[in-house]
């Protein structure tokens, strides 16, 4: 009975100088953090999504209070978030504009042709390394999913035609899936983007390859950069690209694309 009581006593007696030890060594490790930091921490999302660049929510309000970060870094905050950020920081209204995740590719199961029976790990980064991905076109998604593994938000799933599908309502452009595509099929772009938007990746420039690999690959004809009217399309690194500020989405690329490879991107929200 007496080996029990003193045990007792002594592991209270042990626990009471733990106590004043850590006591003081809080008091002697102290550190003074920015009570902005904690405000800012409030307002974000927590959704660590990594949109910011930060590891995390707690590093991106740190960054953001010592102005190594801007305002409205955290995109799945948005603009509200933005906002109360700088009211934090003492700053002026800062307008963000949404963004949005948009696939580069329209290499569905009924026109992009496979390699072959891929049994690998069946992840797109898994195939991509053993055989540069699942399709002929060396530059079509792979379609294994790698994209809606990754998306924090549930913005992503795949369809039945083989491609992942973005929902436009849930998607806060935080860039989780173009990190995750090998391919580095996806492209952050603004919500309100108004205009024609061109679903395809490919580079090469042997035409007739293009054609058997992909009945929707962009052929390089040239025919969008012809028929616009505004004049605000051009070919780099052969591939469509737009000048928003210039395009009125009059639709004649789209019109005039035999690969259907041209959207107006409004269409798609």
């Amino acid at each position: 009975m007496n080996t029990i009581i003193y045990t007792i006593i002594v592991a209270v007696a042990i626990a009471f100088v733990l106590g004043v030890l850590l006591g003081l060594f809080k008091k002697i490790f102290h550190v003074d953090v920015d009570p902005k930091v904690q405000k800012v921490r409030d307002v974000l999302s927590g959704a660590n999504c990594g949109g910011c660049g930060m590891a995390g929510c707690d590093a991106f309000a740190g960054a953001v209070v010592k102005g190594d970060a801007a305002a409205d870094g955290c995109v799945a905050g948005g603009a509200a978030c933005a906002t109360s950020i700088a009211e934090i920081l003492g700053k002026a209204g800062v307008e963000v504009k949404p963004k949005v995740a948009f696939l580069a590719c329209h290499g569905t199961k009924e026109c992009a042709q496979d390699k072959g029976n891929y049994e690998g790990v069946q992840t797109c980064k898994a195939a991509q390394l053993v055989m540069n991905g699942t399709k002929k076109c060396a530059y079509g998604c792979i379609g294994l999913a790698d994209c809606v593994k990754a998306c924090p938000f549930g913005a992503l799933s795949m369809g039945e035609d083989g491609l992942p599908i973005v929902d436009y309502k849930k998607c806060v452009g935080c860039g989780k899936c173009q990190k995750a595509c090998p391919k580095k099929l996806f492209q952050i772009i603004n919500l309100d983007t108004k205009g024609s938007i061109a679903r395809c990746s490919s580079r090469s420039d042997n035409k007739p390859q293009i054609r058997k690999d992909c009945s929707f690959g962009c052929f390089k004809c040239g025919l969008c950069v012809k028929k616009c009217p505004e004049q605000c399309i051009e070919l780099v690194n052969g591939l469509p690209k737009i000048d928003y500020t210039k395009c009125t989405s009059c639709g004649e690329c789209v019109n005039a694309c035999t690969d259907k490879v041209f959207v107006l991107f409004q269409d798609l929200i």
